[in-house]
Parts: structure tokens; sequence; C-alpha cells
């Protein structure tokens, strides 16, 4: 993982890498707010986002570069990239094209509630 020119050096600077170079990008949907995805960006997937207008990451388990939705069609068309206060994670607000998650449903954080929504809490 290299950085490449293209990548603004302010935002370079900016940035607070894993051990392993990469950032946590958060993936939203444009104009709802739903939190579809969580993936990992460098410098050069970050660079190649900004640049295409298309969401591009880092795959840990792959080891290479990708363009969400290049082989299933389930593209996500970035509308706004946000470094948060850190500089430690991204929000990507995308319009997402079919599912986000890769087992086919609409957001990765559909399944597992680890606890429900509360009532407001008095005190």
């Amino acid at each position: 993982m290299t950085t490449p020119a293209s990548l603004d050096p302010a935002v370079a600077a900016r940035l607070k890498r894993s051990a392993d170079g990469l950032v946590a990008a958060i993936v939203q949907q444009h104009g709802t707010g739903e939190v579809l995805m969580l993936g990992w960006m460098d410098d050069e997937a970050l660079a190649r986002t900004l640049t295409t207008g298309r969401a591009t990451y880092w795959s840990r388990s792959r080891q290479a570069y990708w363009v969400k939705g290049e082989t299933s069609g389930h593209r996500q068309w970035v509308r706004e990239v946000r470094l948060d206060c850190d500089g430690d994670a991204l929000l990507v607000t995308v319009d997402q094209e079919g599912p986000a998650c890769h087992t086919g449903t609409r957001t990765c954080f559909d399944a597992d509630v680890l606890l429900p929504e509360q009532a407001a809490r008095g005190g």
C-alpha cells in the first residue's frame, strides 16, 4: 500500500491509520442516514474514491483494491466524504444501488441486534 501523488498531502497528513495502514470507512445512505456497511481504505483507496466518485476499498482478505459493485452491480455512488475530528475514521455518504452487504441484504447491520432500541431513560 503506497501513498499516491493524487491524494492531497494535507489530507494524508491528517489520517491516523491502523498498524496495517488502513482507516475505517463508515458508509451511509445519502438522504436517509441509514448505515450500510464498514469498509477499509488506505491512501490509494481514498484517492481513487475522491477522484472517481465510486467507493473503492482495500480488501483485507484478498489483499487487493475493490470498487463496490464492480462485479455485483451493487454500486456506491459517492456523494460526500468526511474525515472525523481525530482523523481515524471516514464517513462516506453514497447513493447505493441494490444491497450493500455481501450477504445480499440492504445493510450489514440488520441481523445481530445486541441491544434493542430502548425507551428514553429518565434520570
